[in-house]
């Protein structure tokens, strides 16, 4: 499992969060809509300190993570985020 991000996806997180140097995102599971996986639950993100790191990736400084107690919500999948040029707004792909 991993967390992975475009080149797309890196320049969305710098242009509209204003990520910098040390800022961590993290992807969480969030009530309400829905996922591949589970009905009534969706993906969120936000800018958040971390307490208890699950996976990350580190690209430029900026730590993007999945906290251990959300790691149920992916089923053992991968996380493939980019941008959906036709809205100019974050998607996700859950891939084994």
């Amino acid at each position: 499992m991993k967390i992975a991000l475009t080149d797309e996806a890196l320049q969305w997180f710098k242009d509209e969060m204003e990520v910098e140097s040390g800022d961590f995102i993290r992807f969480y599971a969030r009530y309400g809509g829905s996922s591949p996986f589970h009905e009534g639950f969706s993906l969120g993100m936000t800018r958040e300190e971390p307490i208890n790191i699950g996976i990350k990736t580190e690209i430029d400084d900026v730590t993007y993570y999945i906290d251990e107690k959300d790691l149920w919500f992916f089923d053992n999948h991968s996380l493939h985020v980019d941008v959906d040029a036709t809205i100019e707004e974050l998607k996700y792909e859950y891939r084994k």
